[in-house]
Formats: C-alpha cells, structure tokens, sequence
C-alpha cells in the first residue's frame, strides 16, 4: 500500500506559499517552514493544557518567551504573528467540525506525502507539556492513549530511533499520512472533554474575527477571503 498523496506545495493557497516564504527567509540556520509548522500547531491545538500564544509563538524563531519576531518593521512583526495565528485558528475551526487536513510536503517523482517534517514540529510542541501528554498515555481513555502511541511511534521514525525491520517501518511510513489526521481527531475529542472551559475559551479566542482584516495581507475582511466558509 503506497502512502496518501499530498497537495503539492503550489496548489496551496496562497497564504499558505506566502506563509512558508516568510518562515524560509528567517534569519535562522535551520527555519521551521509551513509543514512543520502545521505539525507544532496541531500539537499546540490539541495539547491537554492550554498554552498561550506568548508561549508557543517564539520557539518558532528560536525565541525566548515573550519575544518578537526576528523583522526589523513592526508592521512585519505583526503580519507574521498574524499569519501563523490564523493558521492556528483554522485548526481549531477544522478540529471542531470533526475534520482535520494536515498541511504536508509531497515527494516530487511519486506524489507521495513527506509527513516527517510534520511530527517533528508535532514532537517539538509536545515538548512544552509533557506532564500533560503523559496523563493522555496514562489515563483511561483506550482510543486518545492509542493515538498518541500512534503518534509517538511516527516520532520515534522519523528520528530513526526505533528497532524495527524494514518492512516493519515501511507499514508505518505507508500508514502515516492517514493515520495522522484520525489520531489527531482522536486527541481532539479526549481534549474536549477533559479541557477546563477557560482554556477552552482562551484557544478559540485565538481564531480570528470575520471581520478582523484577513491575515494573508490581502486587504479583505477575514470573511471575504481565508476565512470564507
């Protein structure tokens, strides 16, 4: 079985190409572009704690907590942390309506998913909570556990760091990109119920409004252009 394809990167939207030229070109040795952003991002969406955005936003460029983007405008600053915000938001809106559409990259010659960049960022948000990520492991809910050992297990490929034939890691890899989106959806629901209301509040409070100015740039109000049903 041959792994899912993947919308290659031009048929992205717009924002999301616009969006991984901005991450390319930060003044950093090794930047998260869009695919392992979208991976941290879910993570940061499904995460059994609440995490503010003055938390997670800076380990995306390095940063320590609190601080700005690496721009030299403010104006960019803040359309930067705009953009990866929205893209927050939209997961969460995904999420909510029982969907989720992770963002990969695509091998040119077969089509075929790269998910690896994903559960790196994936693996790197987890890192900021991972007291609370062992009470998912641990807990009494079979179906959230499995997921995230689902998820765990595609960690632990990605890195190499498992003891496993090849034929036995090629299943995985096959597996992978449908795996991911249902675990996801898996951890999503074990969230809601176990999230307290105020910081269930505090994550929706960081979609955008409809009509707030859309987070591409374009000009438009969020409802007549990213964020249009």
């Amino acid at each position: 079985m041959g792994s899912a394809m993947a919308p290659p990167m031009f048929r992205l939207p717009s924002r999301f190409r616009r969006l991984d030229e901005i991450l390319a070109d930060l003044p950093l040795d090794d930047p998260m572009l869009l695919t392992e952003l979208d991976g941290y991002l879910t993570a940061i969406a499904v995460c059994p704690d609440g995490i503010t955005p003055s938390e997670w936003l800076p380990p995306i460029w390095s940063g320590n907590f609190g601080e700005d983007a690496p721009f030299d405008d403010p104006l960019d600053v803040q359309l930067f942390t705009s953009m990866v915000t929205a893209r927050h938001g939209e997961i969460l809106r995904d999420l909510g309506r029982s969907k989720h559409q992770p963002i990969f990259d695509t091998d040119p010659r077969s089509g075929e998913a790269l998910w690896e960049e994903w559960i790196d960022g994936w693996a790197m948000a987890m890192r900021l909570r991972p007291d609370a990520w062992s009470a998912v492991a641990d807990g009494d809910d079979a179906d959230a556990a499995a997921a995230l050992a689902d998820l765990l297990t595609l960690v632990d490929v990605a890195g190499d760091n498992m003891a496993l034939t090849s034929v036995e890691i090629n299943r995985i890899c096959d597996e992978a990109s449908a795996k991911i989106p249902a675990d996801v959806l898996s951890l999503h629901t074990w969230c809601e119920r176990h999230r307290a209301p105020a910081t269930l509040r505090a994550a929706a409070a960081t979609k955008p409004g409809r009509n707030a100015p859309c987070a591409c740039g374009s000009g438009k109000k969020s409802k007549r252009c990213c964020g249009a049903d």
